[in-house]
């Protein structure tokens, strides 16, 4: 059976996806950068992004092959968001996914520059590597995703995360914190699955119910982060937790508490669950996220 019509498991989708990584991920010169490059774009992890990319592509009957090259980019444009968080001009953590941060291993100057070189390594991946997609497709892929990463989308996000830390924000901050989590979070989950629908064909009706999926999906993951980062443990988390509270951020649970934030969850999940169900958008990955979710937070 050919991989376009496969029905995969995660754990072959994050195969598939590590195996591509490191094929792309090639150290060159200068070495020290491809190095700190490849260092976070290989570390473990869930490859939620990247997976759900190809997911989408499949759920709407494309071919995940086609979809291969822009799943890795977006897997390589977070990994640059994770390094510029880390540093210490942010949330200054030196652990990222159990291993050693990346500017604790490279220095902050290189890391830098690698987070930098991903950001423009990431669309190189998709010209260069979507011979089957037309120039119109890889047009829209380009344009998704300059638009979410950009000063329109995480990077957004991140400064108006920084400055909730210094307590800048005073007012409707219900309001901002919507936006934080919109554009720090959710847009990644917005470009991962728009960019499968777009490589799928998908219409407008079609990609207006998937982007409003993909929303409730990313507020869900970064609630549920706020409440792992008052709850969990650095073995589960691969990172410093209780950071949030420490520098004195603005999360959901800061706001309404850990209750409410996990009855918040509940009603995200709910109403992904009544999206897949009305649409008929079948997929056991996307349920396994969810429930994974769940089980992390315990729901």
């Amino acid at each position: 059976m050919s991989k376009a019509k496969k029905i995969f498991t995660m754990e072959e989708l994050i195969d598939i996806v590590e195996d591509k990584l490191d094929e792309y991920m090639v150290v060159q010169q200068p070495e020290d950068l491809f190095k700190s490059m490849r260092y976070t774009v290989l570390l473990p992890g869930k490859r939620l992004r990247p997976v759900m990319c190809l997911e989408t592509c499949r759920m709407l009957k494309g071919d995940i092959e086609k979809a291969l090259p822009t799943a890795c980019a977006i897997e390589m444009l977070h990994a640059q968001t994770l390094i510029h968080d880390d540093l210490p001009c942010m949330d200054n953590d030196d652990f990222r996914r159990g291993k050693i941060s990346n500017h604790r291993m490279f220095g902050e100057a290189v890391a830098v520059l690698a987070g930098d070189a991903l950001l423009t390594f990431a669309p190189q991946i998709i010209l260069k590597n979507s011979e089957a997609l037309s120039d119109e497709c890889k047009l829209k892929l380009l344009n998704e995703y300059h638009n979410y990463a950009g000063a329109y989308g995480v990077i957004a996000g991140q400064v108006i995360d920084i400055q909730s830390e210094k307590g800048e924000i005073k007012d409707n901050k219900n309001e901002i914190l919507r936006y934080i989590h919109l554009h720090k979070t959710a847009d990644l989950f917005k470009l991962s699955i728009r960019s499968g629908a777009i490589i799928a064909g998908a219409d407008d009706e079609k990609m207006a119910i998937l982007t409003e999926f993909a929303e409730k999906l990313g507020l869900a993951f970064q609630i549920a982060d706020d409440v792992l980062d008052e709850t969990s443990t650095f073995e589960a988390l691969g990172k410093t937790p209780g950071k949030d509270k420490y520098a004195g951020k603005l999360t959901y649970v800061s706001l309404f508490g850990i209750d409410n934030a996990k009855c918040k969850l509940t009603c995200l999940f709910k109403e992904c669950y009544d999206i897949m169900n009305t649409h008929e958008f079948n997929s056991q990955i996307f349920i396994d996220i969810i429930e994974g979710i769940k089980k992390r937070v315990k729901l």
